[in-house]
């Protein structure tokens, strides 16, 4: 099965704003907001969505970081997921994050790895330092 997903890295001040989640496994894990694409929705537009909704930030792109690719079981099926991540600004604090998200925290792109773990996330990481 395919899933394809949109989100952001957003940098302001030499700082990243990341999300805290519980994923599939039930593991606590800090990581950037994304989620699926809509039918019909193009790409960037699903991108603003799920950072706004993940965050509670406005945002504008900035550029395309490209897509990541990675696989996964649930529920006895394997996931193969594409997303597509472009580096965001924050325009303004908009509303608070949904119930997926745990919490949200700004942290500084030096110390990124420090809550990032996902070889996808290290990646991204990678590309904007």
């Amino acid at each position: 099965m395919n899933e394809f997903s949109a989100g952001g890295v957003i940098i302001k001040d030499k700082k990243l704003l990341i999300v805290k989640v519980k994923n599939l496994s039930g593991k606590i894990v800090w990581t950037f907001p994304k989620g699926h694409i809509e039918k019909s929705e193009k790409i960037k537009n699903a991108a603003l969505r799920e950072v706004s909704e993940e965050t509670g930030y406005s945002c504008k792109i900035i550029k395309s970081l490209g897509k990541t690719q990675y696989g996964f079981r649930h529920q006895n099926k394997f996931i193969s997921k594409k997303v597509a991540w472009f580096l965001m600004s924050p325009l303004g604090k908009i509303g608070t994050h949904d119930h997926e998200i745990l919490t949200t925290r700004w942290v500084k792109i030096t110390e990124g790895k420090k809550y990032l773990k996902y070889e996808t996330d290290l990646k991204l990481l990678e590309k904007i330092l």
